[in-house]
């Protein structure tokens, strides 16, 4: 599927005797804002825009290239534990490979993503980027919330649920969504969860 600015080609290479058309689905409008100015000019960004700030990733948003960045919204780190995201807000480390986690390696426009499709992240991850009928899903579900919005330097797809990797999560977090949960109620009542957290 090839697209253009992420108006879809319908009809590709009629000749003409002064040059050649191809046919798309959508009028290309001018695009000149990065990825970076986007996210401080949108007001559903702010959380966003304030952790890209703490991690020094600025530069690499404003940098030439092409991404696409799953942007989470407000709502969708509001949904998150307020230690949870305090912690992870408070931890560069932490904070970089989470924000990478919703970073793809090249631009991604929604109507080129088909089902089943895997992308890598900047963060070495994958995540699983598909369609459901008219929806596009991430990792099976559909929370990509307002799609293609058209940067200089890639594409940007705002979601309503933060993606947070293991490599950001304690050894609690990861161990209470794993089959050792059980485990995990055993070191709460022996006053040792604290060493997991």
């Amino acid at each position: 599927i090839v697209t253009v600015n992420c108006a879809r080609l319908l009809k590709a290479d009629h000749h003409a005797t002064n040059g050649v058309v191809h046919v798309i689905d959508k009028v290309i409008t001018t695009t000149t804002n990065s990825i970076q100015q986007i996210i401080e000019t949108e007001e559903s960004l702010e959380t966003l825009w304030a952790a890209v700030a703490a991690s020094d990733l600025n530069s690499l948003l404003e940098s030439e290239g092409q991404y696409t960045l799953l942007a989470p919204t407000n709502e969708a780190f509001e949904k998150i534990p307020r230690e949870t995201l305090n912690r992870i807000l408070g931890d560069p480390e932490a904070l970089r490979d989470l924000l990478n986690h919703h970073i793809l390696k090249s631009a991604m426009c929604a109507e080129a993503i088909i089902a089943g499709l895997t992308m890598e992240t900047l963060e070495g991850t994958t995540l699983d980027v598909g369609c459901s009928g008219e929806e596009l899903t991430l990792n099976g579900k559909p929370i990509i919330a307002n799609k293609d919005v058209l940067a200089t330097n890639g594409v940007v797809h705002f979601v309503n649920e933060l993606l947070i990797p293991d490599s950001a999560k304690t050894l609690f977090e990861l161990a209470q969504e794993s089959e050792v949960s059980k485990s995990m109620d055993f070191f709460r009542q022996a006053g040792l969860s604290s060493h997991l957290t």
